[in-house]
């Protein structure tokens, strides 16, 4: 295929090596990042020595030119690939003067096109930029349709910078998130012959990637930091703790717990992050991350109450208390927390939990916790039907919660908040209303 690269920084140029060595005929446009004209000088800015030598490469075999104008470049291309990337302004917004000018001007060049061409969005842009921002400037300046006269997709810089000027052939993944089918497949030939997962997703679930990857990636350095700091003052050797810290790949270093859930408890999470703070106060060492998590994790039951009070019900049940197996431990349980509040607010408040026996809740931590014991024996049932069936609003709080025959059980009059993420997977969606976490 040929592919115009519009910006040629260091994403432009990861893409355009990666394209060349998969077989692709390129035509880079430089953009310049502070007021979005196209430049048309011969050589490609310096970068790194890998990208320069393949780019040499690519241009003595005849497969990388630059264009001397935006139109030629589309017109000569079947698909672009915008790699500009937006500035910050000071408040922390995104200054997207530069990418409004690459998008202005190739939809201009469209005007002129016939044939079907396929815009594709490698920078980072927030969730809802393309649909309603760009496609409406390409559609005004191309007087031409998405979806037919064009496509649009997005494919994250992760997916690029992931696979390696040396090695392009592999790549952890691939997203693409299109507009249509149509956008898709096509954006899917860039790929042929890499060795790598395609995941094909909406537009704005990839634009949210680029910076859930980003943000993670700020927490991990964040957190290895801060933990080197806390092992410092007590004359340990953080990388070593953290070497053998990562070779849990059970819990440590996996997707365990990298879902949007409820709240954490039991009786270990809260316990232990609060003592290793109380001791990083005593050793006057900051740690400002890990001092958030307890303040943000209160906030998860906060944000589940203003749900409930937001739909003007009264009637709650609440399916799941989030006990393993065999294992009615209620110490620090934020589902039991969000019961008692929502009583004491004068909700009426039922519970199913399929986990562990009713005479397993009664029975246990009592010592530790008789107040806790005594205001949640009475609110649970055994009988999920009878609890749905007198409820109005319906909490899944659980991912142990019994919720397969959700939709058989659900009103149309019912509204379903789901904290745990787990109605998803249920084989059809529930009957009743949904109010989104």
């Amino acid at each position: 295929m040929i592919v115009s690269v519009f910006g040629l920084g260091h994403l432009g140029c990861v893409s355009a090596a990666s394209l060349v060595r998969l077989g692709h005929s390129l035509i880079g446009v430089d953009v310049d990042r502070q007021g979005g004209e196209f430049a048309s000088a011969e050589p490609p800015p310096k970068t790194d020595p890998r990208l320069d030598r393949l780019i040499n490469e690519a241009a003595s075999s005849g497969k990388f030119r630059r264009a001397t104008d935006v139109r030629s470049a589309v017109l000569e291309s079947d698909i672009s690939l915008i790699c500009a990337e937006p500035s910050s302004n000071a408040n922390g917004s995104q200054n997207l003067r530069v990418l409004d000018q690459v998008i202005v001007q190739i939809g201009a060049a469209l005007a002129t096109k016939r044939e079907y061409h396929l815009i594709v969005m490698c920078g980072a842009v927030l969730p809802g930029t393309i649909e309603g921002r760009f496609t409406l400037l390409l559609q005004q300046h191309s007087g031409r349709q998405p979806g037919s006269d064009f496509g649009i997709c997005v494919n994250p810089a992760t997916s690029w910078a992931a696979s390696g000027v040396e090695d392009p052939g592999h790549s952890p993944q691939i997203v693409i998130g299109e507009l249509d089918s149509r956008s898709g497949d096509t954006a899917q030939q860039i790929y042929n012959g890499v060795d790598a997962p395609i995941i094909r997703t909406s537009i704005q679930t990839a634009e949210m990637l680029n910076y859930v990857s980003s943000a993670f990636q700020a927490v991990k350095i964040t957190f290895a930091n801060e933990i080197g700091s806390l092992c410092a003052s007590h004359g340990i050797d953080g990388q070593e703790v953290m070497e053998y810290f990562c070779l849990d790949r059970e819990l440590n270093v996996s997707s365990a717990y990298l879902r949007p859930g409820f709240a954490f408890g039991g009786p270990r999470l809260p316990r232990d992050l609060r003592a290793l703070l109380h001791r990083a106060k005593e050793q006057d060492v900051d740690c400002l991350l890990l001092n958030a998590v307890l303040p943000s994790n209160q906030r998860q039951i906060s944000h589940a109450i203003e749900l409930v009070e937001k739909t003007g019900r009264s009637k709650i049940a609440i399916l799941g208390l989030g006990f393993r197996t065999g294992m009615p431990d209620i110490r620090e349980n934020p589902i039991i927390l969000l019961a008692q509040m929502l009583t004491g607010k004068g909700y009426r408040v039922r519970i199913f939990d399929e986990s562990i026996p009713l005479t397993g809740v009664t029975e246990t931590n009592l010592a530790e916790d008789p107040g806790a014991q005594q205001n949640i024996t009475g609110l649970v049932s055994p009988c999920l039907q009878e609890v749905i069936r007198d409820s109005e609003v319906v909490v899944v709080a659980s991912r142990d919660a019994a919720i397969r025959n959700l939709r058989e059980l659900l009103s149309d009059n019912q509204i379903l908040i789901d904290l745990a993420g787990v109605a998803r997977e249920c084989t059809s969606t529930p009957a009743g209303k949904y109010a989104h976490p």
